[in-house]
């Protein structure tokens, strides 16, 4: 999809740097990638200490 943005060139150059990705699109679509990665992982979050799975990790992992 086609858009225009109005984006502050100095932080447009900065996360190409600290990226290492080398087009403006690249980057816009790492830090959407990012944000919504970020945002599952603050709803699950929410879940921490919550829920009982009832897992033995030593049985799991064979460790008897």
């Amino acid at each position: 999809m086609r858009t225009t943005l109005d984006l502050p060139e100095k932080l447009l150059n900065e996360a190409m740097k600290v990226t290492h990705i080398d087009t403006k699109t690249g980057v816009i679509v790492k830090a959407l990638e990012e944000l919504i990665r970020k945002s599952a992982i603050a709803g699950l979050k929410q879940y921490k200490g919550k829920i009982d799975l009832e897992v033995d990790l030593n049985e799991i992992r064979d460790r008897h």
